[in-house]
């Protein structure tokens, strides 16, 4: 079960208010090693809860820097990009992360998603971009336009997630990835 995995009460319980009770295999295997910082290569079939098993302990460990923060006030001036970063091949698989993100983080006080991808219009990204921002998740080339512009910073990013990265580098994407 989800509980049996320690995640922080909140995150359990909004799994339980989307109907979910049980992890299944890939989430049972790839959330605890997640929690604990470690660099995973997760590779499973189509519909296995791979979304679920990355963005849950993100938002366990934002949760943890929050409580870690709230200790040291943050200086002023300063500016702050993601904690988590998520590239996505497709603007449709990047709104699905960010779906999901938004599921699993209903009870997480402030939480802060954005989506920077091709076919909405630079002013509500930039927007979007501005001030604290707990998860960004973008396509390859539309985030390479915002860091190129300034308008993206990514100092802060602790967690990279590459959703479907075999996906993404046989669609060319090696280049803004790297560059990344």
């Amino acid at each position: 079960t989800f509980a049996a995995l320690a995640l922080p009460e909140n995150l359990t319980r909004a799994l339980t208010d989307a109907g979910y009770e049980n992890a299944t295999e890939v989430q049972a295997r790839a959330i605890p090693p997640a929690l604990q910082g470690r660099d995973l290569m997760v590779a499973s079939s189509t519909g296995s809860g791979k979304t679920a098993s990355f963005v849950i302990p993100a938002l366990a460990r934002i949760l943890a820097a929050r409580a870690d923060a709230a200790a040291k006030p943050r200086e002023r001036g300063v500016v702050y990009g993601p904690r988590v970063l998520v590239l996505a091949p497709t603007r449709e698989l990047a709104l699905q992360v960010a779906k999901a993100a938004t599921v699993y983080g209903r009870h997480v006080q402030g939480l802060r998603v954005a989506t920077v991808l091709g076919g909405v219009p630079y002013p509500l990204q930039i927007k979007a971009l501005r001030g604290p921002l707990d998860i960004l998740i973008a396509t390859p080339g539309r985030l390479l336009d915002h860091l190129q512009t300034g308008k993206a910073v990514l100092d802060n990013v602790e967690i990279l997630v590459l959703d479907e990265a075999d996906r993404m580098l046989d669609m060319g994407f090696i280049d803004d990835i790297t560059t990344i």
